[in-house]
This record gives C-alpha cells, sequence and structure tokens, in this order.
C-alpha cells in the first residue's frame, strides 16, 4: 500500500512553495524537513527539487518576481488608455501585491542580486511598467528626460505606500483611494510644461 508519505500527487514544488510562502508571512522559520512534514511527504522529497533552503528562497524570489510581473502586464493590458489609466493600473496592482505579499516581497528585494536568473526575472517583472515612460514620452504625456528615471521616481512613491502599510503606518482602508491620489499627482508632476 502506497502512503502519502512515500508517493505524492500533484506538483510538489509548487505546493512546498506555497507552504514556503505561507510560513514567510507568518514570520516562521523555514525548514525542508517541516514543510516536507506540511504536505505531507518523506524529509527528503523535497531535495528533489530544493537542494538546500537558500535554492527555496531563491525559488521563492523567482516565483514572486513570475507572479507580480504577470499581474503587472495583465492590469497594463487591461488598463484604460494614456498615462493615468496605465500608471493607476500598475500602482493599484503593485500595492496590492506589495501589500498582500509583504514578506515575499521583503525576499524578492533580498535575493535579486544574488542569482542571475531571480534579477532577470526582476527586471522581466518591471519591463512593460517601465515602457508606460517610453510610450508617454513618445505620446506627448510626459515631461523630456530619462524614461527610466521618471518611472524610478514614480515607483519609489508607490513603493512608498506599500511600505507605510507595511510597516503598520498606514491602514489598508482607503488605500486605493491614496494609490489614485498619488498617482494624480505624479501625472500632474509628469506632464511637460
Amino acid at each position: 500500500m502506497t502512503t502519502a508519505r512515500s508517493y505524492h500527487h500533484g506538483n510538489l514544488r509548487a505546493e512546498l512553495l506555497e507552504h514556503a510562502e505561507a510560513v514567510l508571512a507568518e514570520g516562521g522559520e523555514l525548514s525542508l524537513r517541516e514543510l516536507a512534514r506540511q504536505v505531507g511527504v518523506s524529509h527528503a522529497a523535497p531535495r528533489r527539487h530544493f537542494p538546500d533552503k537558500q535554492a527555496l528562497l531563491d525559488a521563492l524570489a523567482l516565483d514572486g518576481f513570475e507572479r507580480l510581473g504577470a499581474a503587472l502586464t495583465d492590469a497594463l493590458v487591461a488598463a484604460d488608455p494614456g498615462l493615468r489609466g496605465r500608471l493607476l493600473a500598475f500602482g493599484l496592482t503593485y500595492v496590492r501585491f506589495a501589500t498582500e505579499h509583504a514578506a515575499l516581497l521583503e525576499l524578492m528585494y533580498a535575493g535579486k542580486h544574488a542569482r542571475p536568473d531571480v534579477l532577470a526575472a526582476s527586471n522581466e517583472a518591471f519591463a512593460a511598467a517601465f515602457g508606460l515612460f517610453h510610450a508617454g514620452q513618445a505620446a506627448g504625456e510626459i515631461v523630456a528626460g530619462d524614461p527610466e528615471r521618471l518611472g524610478t521616481v514614480a515607483f519609489a512613491s508607490l513603493h512608498g505606500l506599500a511600505a507605510m502599510v507595511n510597516g503598520g503606518l498606514l491602514d489598508t482602508a482607503g488605500l486605493d483611494e491614496m494609490v489614485t491620489e498619488t498617482v494624480d499627482r505624479l501625472v500632474l508632476g509628469l506632464a511637460p510644461r
């Protein structure tokens, strides 16, 4: 008879990542052995996917950037046209992700320089968003200047809101309105003079 501890159905890697993210969110200490126990497999089974804890952390960061990138791309595709509509879609999506996955986001940013594939996923996640600054300049909606630098300033404002929520300085009630107000002020500041 096969038991749950000797055989596992489904995608063990994805299940381990899901459980690991939950442990991170709760502020717990990650352990491959404990994750194996939680998902009901032998203590050696996770090592088929993650040779050590650092490999698990790197995989979590990579997965986080891939999920964030997909969410941002989807939001930008569905956004209202123009700079304001696209920047608002980016801002709302980013701030929601950042506040709903605070511990994961911290890991993502801490680990993005550790491995080339994680850094590449980070760059890919934000490529479409930073592209909106190039497009905004081409459409005459954004002041002249380095579009990457302008995008960084806008991103810092939105990331700052998320950091304030994650640090307990802002409540999530009314956060969408705060993001909208921030985007409106950014659009005013980015407008050609």
